[in-house]
C-alpha cells in the first residue's frame, strides 16, 4: 500500500535536475521573517482573547458572525483538502482549475507558503514522533515537565526554528509546477487578499467604517487565530492524547472534540495508521467534511483516483485489541 515516504519518492523521481529551488520561504528563516511571524501570532490571538469580553459587551453582528464562520471554513477545507490531504499526500488528483483554486484557499488560510507547508508535513510523516521530526510533542521526553515543553513546541515553537525543511528534498514535485510555485512565492499576496476580504465586505454591506473594522476583528483576526490554534493542535494534541483504534508507528491519537473545527483532521490516529486515505473519520459517526467535499469533487468529475479506504483495508490497520473488541461486540449484537 502506498504511504507518504512512497509520495516524496515518487515525487522526487518525477523531478528533473533542473528543478528550479526559488521558492518563498528558504531552508533557513530570517530574523525578520521571524518577527512577522511572531506578530502573525500574537496580534490575532490577543484579538481572539478580546472577542469573549468584546461580544459580551457590544455584541456581535450576523454578518460578522458570518464573515468568521465564511472564511474560516474556506481556509480550513483549503489546508485539509489543498495542502494537506490533495498535496502533502496526494489522496486523489485533481483537474487543473480544482488544484490552482486549492492552492489558493490554502493560502488564504495564512499558514504559510505551500510549499514549505508540504515540504514540512511530508517530513513529519517520515520522522513522526522520532527525531527528525520538525513538531514532536515528545521531544523532549516523557515526564511531564518536559511533554508541556513539548506541547508548546509542537503547537508554536517549531515555527521560530531557523533551520527549515529542504523544499527540493521534500517537495521537487511542487517546486518544478509554475503556477503552484508562483501562488507559493504570492503567499503575501494571498495573506492580504484574506485580511482585506472580511473588512471589505462588512464595509460595503453595512456602508460604514465601523462595518468594515468589525470585519476585520471578527472575520479577519479572530478568525485567524481560531484556524490557527485548531491546526497547531493537530501537531500537539493529537499527538499527545486520543484514542488509538489504528496501528501506527507514532503516538497519533483520535480527539472527537476537534473534528468540526479541524474538518475531520482530528481522526489523526487513522490518518497515521494510512496517510494517503482520502478520507480520515471512518468509523461510524466521526465527522469528516473534507471527505463530504472531496467526494462531491469526484461527483462533479474535477477529482478523480481517489484513495477511499476499503473496509478490508481498514481492518487491516486496526490495534489487536481494538479489532478484538470489535468482533466480539458484532458477535453479541448477531446473537
Amino acid at each position: 500500500m502506498t504511504s507518504s515516504s512512497d509520495v516524496i519518492e515518487e515525487a522526487r523521481q518525477a523531478t528533473d535536475t533542473t528543478t528550479p529551488s526559488a521558492t518563498l520561504g528558504g531552508e533557513q528563516k530570517r530574523s525578520i521573517e521571524q518577527i512577522t511571524l511572531l506578530l502573525f501570532i500574537l496580534v490575532p490571538f490577543l484579538a481572539l482573547v478580546a472577542a469573549v469580553p468584546l461580544a459580551w459587551g457590544w455584541g456581535v453582528s450576523w454578518l460578522d458572525l458570518s464573515l468568521l464562520v465564511f472564511f474560516y471554513y474556506l481556509g480550513c477545507h483549503g489546508i485539509t483538502i489543498g495542502f494537506h490531504r490533495y498535496f502533502t499526500h496526494g489522496s486523489f488528483k485533481a483537474k487543473r482549475p480544482l488544484r490552482i483554486a486549492l492552492a489558493i484557499m490554502g493560502s488564504l488560510a495564512v499558514e504559510g507558503p505551500l510549499v514549505r507547508w508540504v515540504a514540512d508535513h511530508r517530513r513529519h510523516h517520515k520522522f513522526s514522533d522520532a527525531e527528525g521530526d520538525p513538531h514532536s510533542p515528545w521531544r523532549f521526553g516523557e515526564t511531564v515537565p518536559a511533554l508541556m515543553k513539548g506541547l508548546w513546541w509542537a503547537h508554536i515553537g517549531w515555527m521560530f526554528d531557523e533551520e527549515q525543511t529542504p523544499q527540493d528534498k521534500y517537495a521537487p514535485d511542487l517546486v518544478k509546477d509554475g503556477a503552484i510555485r508562483a501562488i507559493s512565492r504570492q503567499f503575501v499576496l494571498w495573506t492580504a487578499v484574506s485580511l482585506s476580504l472580511p473588512p471589505l465586505i462588512g464595509g460595503l454591506v453595512t456602508m460604514s467604517w465601523w462595518g468594515a473594522f468589525t470585519g476585520f476583528f471578527w472575520g479577519s483576526l479572530v478568525r485567524v487565530a481560531l484556524l490557527h490554534h485548531v491546526t497547531w493542535s493537530i501537531n500537539s494534541i493529537c499527538h499527545a492524547v486520543g484514542k488509538r483504534p489504528f496501528k501506527s508507528r507514532d503516538r497519533s491519537g483520535n480527539v472527537w472534540w476537534l473534528a468540526v473545527l479541524s474538518c475531520g483532521e482530528s481522526w489523526h490516529n487513522l490518518h497515521h495508521a494510512d496517510p494517503t486515505s482520502a478520507r480520515h473519520g471512518v468509523m461510524r459517526g466521526q465527522i469528516d467534511s473534507s471527505a463530504r467535499f472531496i467526494r462531491w469533487f469526484e461527483l462533479l468529475g474535477w477529482a478523480y483516483d481517489v484513495r477511499w479506504p476499503s473496509r478490508s483495508r481498514i481492518d487491516s490497520r486496526r490495534n489487536t485489541e481494538e479489532g478484538g473488541s470489535r468482533r466480539r461486540k458484532e458477535t453479541a449484537e448477531a446473537a
